[in-house]
Formats: structure tokens, C-alpha cells, sequence
């Protein structure tokens, strides 16, 4: 009779932890599935951020798990006689977890501050000074995810995120300023290389016209030139190419590098390299050491 007994509760405990672990996964594929749906749905119709709703679904999964484990822990007697125990020294548990987990707190607090702050959301072409640069696929309670150029995901703690120096070229303004740079020999005529750099850039299709109405008046043209240097070998001359978005810019300049370079051949416009001048001395060396000669 006892041995029943005893296998009737166990399988009641046993059905009653997969329940909770079956209703647990329910509500949570149920909870992602209608926020994504109203994410998707919002950025359509709204142009609404979909970076706090991707940060709501992680938050809202680790409290439905979270329930569930306490759930589960209370269910069973025994760890509930445990958990009692622990409850009296919850002061020492407390200091112990709270060392022990300082740098996950961190990147917690850190991903809820850069949620409300917004120095960037998904979507966003960002830049880390030293670290990597991409789009930001991802922001969990842990970590940012940033898919680089190089379709690799770079996973950043969120306390890297918020102490780190971030370039946003999203940030109220996607048009990106791209420097053209080119360096050309002392004897070229300057002001054909410019008017060549110039033309080629304001013809291309990706370089966009981004003066104000006074600098239109005030007889500004679309792309600015400018000579920027003296090097030892070469005059040093930049044109500003304006386009819409950071993908855009990387287009027209690796483009227009082809363009101007071919230009600059086929007018006769040398761009120039180091060259170095080394002379060997043939006389002989006196000896340093002229009394061990002949030992």
C-alpha cells in the first residue's frame, strides 16, 4: 500500500512538473508569436521602432521561465523544505549571487538603459572605435548582436555597448558625406583634376545633391573639391560625395575610384609613388681593433 502510494505521488509530481513545463512553452511560443505579429505589423503600418518590442519578447520569456522554475521548485517538497533553508540565510545567498552575477546584472541594466535611451536600434549601421562595425541585428538581456560586413554576428556585452564610443549613421540622418580622395603629381594641372573629379562625381548615380536652397543661390556646387595637402611626392585632393545611406556611400566610392582613376589616365594625369634614394659608402672601414692582428 505504501509502495502505491508512493508512485501515485510521484507521478503526480512528475505530470504536475511537465505540465508546468508544457504550459510554460505554450505561453511563450504563444507570447513571441503575438509580439512578433504586432512588430511586424506597427513597423509597416506605423514606421514604428521594432527595438523595443524585440526587447520586450526576451524580457517577457525570461519571467514566464522564471515562474516556471520557481513553479517547479515549489512543487516538489523537498526542495521546498530547501528553499525554507535558504530563505534564513537569504542575506548571505544574496551577497554570494549578487558577487557572483555583478557582470550579468550589468549587461541587464545596461541593454534597459540603451532600450529607453535609444542611441541606436535595430536595423542601425553602427560603429564601435576599435572594435567592429555592422547592423545591429539584436538586442537580448545579455548582449547586442551586430551582423558585420563580413556576414559574421559579433555578440557585444550591453556594459561594452554602454561605456564604448558609438558611431550611428542612422541617427536622425542616414545621408553620409563620403570623401573621394586622390593624390596626383606636382606637375598636374590642378584645376583639371579637379574639374575631373568633380564631373565624375556629380554624374554618378548614387551621389545625391545635398546643398541648401542658399547654397544653391550662393552658387555652390554639387560636390565640393578641394585641395587638402602637399605630400612629398604628391598634391593631396579630396572631393565630398554626399549619399543616401552608408551602403549607398560604399557603392559610389569604391565605384568612382575605378571612374577617376581611368579619367585620370586616359587625360594623362600620373598619380604618383614613393621613391627612395640609396647611396653605399665604398670606403674602407678602418679597424677598430688594429693591435690583434697577426695573434
Amino acid at each position: 500500500m505504501d509502495s502505491f502510494h508512493w508512485f501515485g505521488s510521484t507521478a503526480q509530481l512528475i505530470f504536475r512538473i511537465v505540465m508546468i513545463i508544457a504550459v510554460s512553452i505554450i505561453i511563450e511560443r504563444s507570447l513571441q508569436f503575438f509580439i512578433g505579429k504586432f512588430m511586424r505589423r506597427s513597423a509597416s503600418l506605423l514606421n514604428v521602432d521594432q527595438t523595443r518590442y524585440v526587447f520586450l519578447k526576451h524580457v517577457a520569456t525570461a519571467v514566464i521561465y522564471m515562474i516556471a522554475i520557481f513553479l517547479i521548485i515549489y512543487s516538489i517538497p523537498r526542495f521546498r523544505t530547501l528553499a525554507v533553508s535558504l530563505f534564513a540565510g537569504a542575506g548571505i545567498l544574496a551577497a554570494i549571487i549578487g558577487f557572483a552575477s555583478q557582470a550579468a546584472f550589468s549587461n541587464i541594466i545596461s541593454g534597459v538603459f540603451m532600450v529607453i535611451s535609444r542611441p541606436f536600434k535595430v536595423g542601425d549601421t553602427i560603429e564601435l572605435q576599435g572594435l567592429t562595425s555592422g547592423i545591429v541585428e539584436d538586442i537580448t538581456l545579455r548582449h547586442t548582436v551586430i551582423r558585420n560586413y563580413e556576414n559574421k554576428r559579433i555578440v557585444v556585452p550591453n556594459s561594452k555597448m554602454s561605456s564604448e564610443i558609438i558611431i550611428n549613421f542612422n541617427l536622425y540622418d542616414e545621408m553620409v558625406r563620403r570623401y573621394i580622395d586622390f593624390s596626383v603629381d606636382y606637375n598636374s594641372d590642378i584645376d583639371v583634376v579637379m574639374k575631373i573629379m568633380r564631373e565624375e562625381c556629380e554624374k554618378h548615380p548614387l551621389c545625391i545633391d545635398a546643398r541648401t536652397e542658399k547654397d544653391k543661390l550662393d552658387g555652390h556646387p554639387k560636390v565640393e573639391v578641394r585641395l587638402i595637402g602637399f605630400g612629398e611626392s604628391e598634391l593631396k585632393v579630396r572631393a565630398y560625395a554626399c549619399a543616401k545611406h552608408p551602403a549607398d556611400a560604399f557603392e559610389m566610392h569604391t565605384q568612382l575610384n575605378v571612374i577617376i582613376k581611368k579619367r585620370f589616365d586616359a587625360d594623362g594625369i600620373s598619380i604618383p609613388f614613393p621613391q627612395r634614394v640609396i647611396s653605399y659608402r665604398n670606403e674602407k672601414e678602418p679597424d677598430p681593433h688594429p693591435a690583434t692582428q697577426g695573434l
